[in-house]
């Protein structure tokens, strides 16, 4: 009876021994003999005891690694410290565990690394400007080395890129200057416009007063007027002033002035219609 139960009890050790649960997301290197056997999948796996022993259980989930901010100079000599991310996951288990010692270290090493030779290659003002794109070139050339340690990066991110304070200022004081350069061309171009939309108004205005005088002569007197009118609320705007100097027109001693102002209008329309009656006639 005790043979009996000493086998039964063998067997259960042993298949306690073999059975192997891999969690989901993770994989596990199975070595025979001091060399490697196969690869073991999420789930219930089963290994010989004493000849087969697991070397390596890892995750092939995506992971993250932190890169420490790091002292780089820039092409024109600008010292920066510069902090990464980089998002990576295991492709190939037996890679990574066989081909580089550590892993982890290595992807640390060659990332920052080619962090400093990519920024080395790029002024501030680039380094700044086409972050997205130094991004893109980094992982450019770190996955056909990371490749080979069955390693894909995912993602790079560079999180921040930090002058020193005396560039800082400096930054600041040419954003600022640039700020107040697009604001003055703003308002000056503002005040342009206006002044071509004012001019195109009293070129209208006179067009027309030139058309009703040409029209109705009688209107000179009520233009007579309506120019004196102006020139009493002029004043009375002027007189309102603490410190404005009021000169007064007498409307009556400027009736030479506006007939003449009045005359030129009307020759004007009047040789501009004559002349293209001509033209129209050849």
């Amino acid at each position: 009876m005790e043979p009996i139960i000493a086998i039964v009890l063998a067997l259960i050790g042993y298949a306690l021994g073999s059975a192997k649960l891999i969690n989901q997301g993770n994989e596990a290197l199975v070595e025979r003999l001091g060399r490697y056997h196969r690869k073991l999948k999420p789930g219930l796996n089963f290994i010989v005891p004493l000849l087969d022993q697991i070397v390596m259980e890892d995750t092939t989930r995506e992971q993250v690694l932190d890169i420490k901010p790091q002292n780089v100079i820039t092409k024109d000599g600008v010292y920066l410290e510069v902090d990464a991310v980089v998002y990576w996951r295991i492709t190939e288990i037996e890679k990574s565990f066989y081909a580089i010692d550590d892993l982890q270290q290595g992807l640390t090493n060659l990332t920052t690394t080619t962090l400093r030779e990519i920024i080395a290659q790029n002024s501030l003002e680039d380094t700044n400007m086409s972050r997205a794109d130094m991004d893109r070139t980094i992982l450019d050339q770190l996955n056909p080395i990371t490749s080979d340690w069955g390693v894909t990066i995912i993602r790079l991110d560079i999180q921040r890129i930090t002058p020193p304070e005396t560039v800082r200022k400096s930054m600041e004081e040419e954003r600022a200057a640039e700020i107040k350069k697009r604001a003055l061309i703003s308002t000056a171009e503002g005040e342009r416009q206006a002044a071509v939309k004012k001019a195109e108004g009293t070129k209208s205005s006179l067009e027309i007063i030139s058309q009703a005088i040409r029209s109705h002569p009688e209107s000179k007197d009520l233009l007579r007027y309506l120019v004196a009118q102006d020139y009493v609320q002029a004043s009375q705007k002027l007189s309102e002033s603490n410190n404005a100097k009021i000169v007064f027109v007498d409307p009556a001693n400027s009736t030479d002035m506006f007939q003449e102002l009045i005359a030129e209008s009307v020759n004007k329309d009047d040789d501009i219609k004559t002349s293209g009656n001509g033209n129209g006639a050849n």
